[in-house]
């Protein structure tokens, strides 16, 4: 028996108080075409599309366990267990930059992809904890695997910047126009974590992971289709100072507005509806119901923002990956870490569809289907 898609009857997704709704796709109505001579036609053009053939992840070495916080803040293991789910998390080391995490990350996804780094000729990095203002982390990745024929950019998209930089990547490998895409979401959010604030500082971790796409006839490990949105906040999840909104002062400084800042109530409704709905939404987009999925790979966020939409889809748990216990939240790097995790674990099952969904700020939110 399939699996109904949910329903939700207080109305579509909420993404903040008020309403925000993913939008349905339109109808289309198809003309019939006009009855032709009998003759053969031609064969329709084979669709090509973007193929997953490597992945990779790095967390840096050192780890910020539950106790290390309980001799910084108020805190207590049982409370950041209970509110969380997060146990550890990883810590850049003192020089370890964003790019340093990302170039760990893609030497194993070019390995497993028997790609060498001359043969890259695009690298698109999402990151909102870069190395500098300019230039980019991924020119500082360029530099450092030595992929000399690729162009190079960043995505800033905070937690959904993975699923930013593989839908791109998938449409430059699907036009044809580039080959071999590496795809990295990686971020440092521990310098950007105020270690005074016992509601924040115990959420965030360091990591990378990284993707390669190349062109596919179809079959498995294949991008099948993705889905992007947001709504312009800077108020639920913002790091207010350092830009040209509010230029680095002396009063910033001692405002400690340098900082992440996020309202965790908005976040959690937020985060509980849209995880949901965009599981919902990229089956449904593709003609599928929630039995085919094989696994649910969703922005490691929240261990009870993951149950709580879980619990709405009626999904078992089972079909839901989690790491968070290990990592904490790593913001960009989360979803790819995850997947390359999932797969050295051998938890995608072939022929299956395997969801990526991710939310953050911005807002930002969307997903990523892929056949493995």
């Amino acid at each position: 028996m399939r699996t109904p898609l949910p329903s939700d009857s207080h109305g579509e997704m909420r993404a903040m108080t008020s309403a925000t709704t993913i939008p349905t796709p339109a109808t289309t109505t198809t003309t019939p075409a006009p009855v032709t001579s009998p003759t053969t036609a031609p064969a329709a053009p084979t669709r090509v599309l973007a193929g997953v053939t490597g992945l990779g992840f790095y967390v840096p070495e050192k780890r910020l366990r539950n106790a290390d916080f309980e001799k910084m803040v108020d805190t207590t293991d049982a409370w950041i267990v209970e509110r969380t789910g997060i146990r550890e998390r990883r810590q850049v080391a003192e020089g370890e930059a964003t790019s340093d995490l990302a170039v760990a990350a893609a030497r194993k996804a070019l390995a497993q992809a028997n790609l060498a780094a001359e043969d890259v000729d695009l690298i698109i990095v999402g990151t909102v904890t870069p190395d500098h203002y300019f230039p980019s982390t991924a020119c500082m990745v360029q530099n450092k695997l030595g992929c000399w024929k690729a162009g190079a950019f960043d995505i800033g998209a905070a937690c959904s910047g993975f699923i930013y930089a593989l839908s791109v990547g998938q449409k430059f490998v699907e036009s044809g126009s580039h080959r071999n895409v590496l795809v990295i979401g990686a971020d440092a959010l521990t310098t950007l974590t105020d270690y005074e604030d016992r509601n924040t500082c115990i959420l965030f971790g360091d990591g990378a992971g990284a993707a390669i796409l190349q062109p596919s006839l179809g079959g498995e490990r294949t991008v099948i289709g993705t889905y992007l949105a947001a709504k312009g906040d800077n108020e639920v999840i913002v790091v207010p100072a350092g830009g040209t909104a509010k230029p680095t002062s002396q009063a910033t400084l001692d405002a400690r507005e340098h900082y992440l800042h996020l309202d965790g109530r908005e976040v959690f409704r937020f985060a509980t509806s849209t995880m949901r709905e965009l599981v919902a939404k990229a089956v449904a987009d593709h003609g599928y119901d929630l039995d085919d999925i094989g696994l649910i790979i969703p922005h490691q966020v929240n261990q009870r923002i993951i149950d709580a939409a879980v619990k709405k889809l009626g999904i078992e748990t089972e079909r839901v990956y989690v790491n968070i216990d290990r990592y904490g939240n790593t913001a960009g790097a989360s979803l790819p870490i995850a997947l390359a995790e999932a797969e050295a674990r051998g938890q995608l099952v072939p022929g299956k569809l395997v969801v990526l969904c991710a939310f953050g700020a911005g807002l930002t939110w969307g997903y990523a289907l892929l056949r493995w």
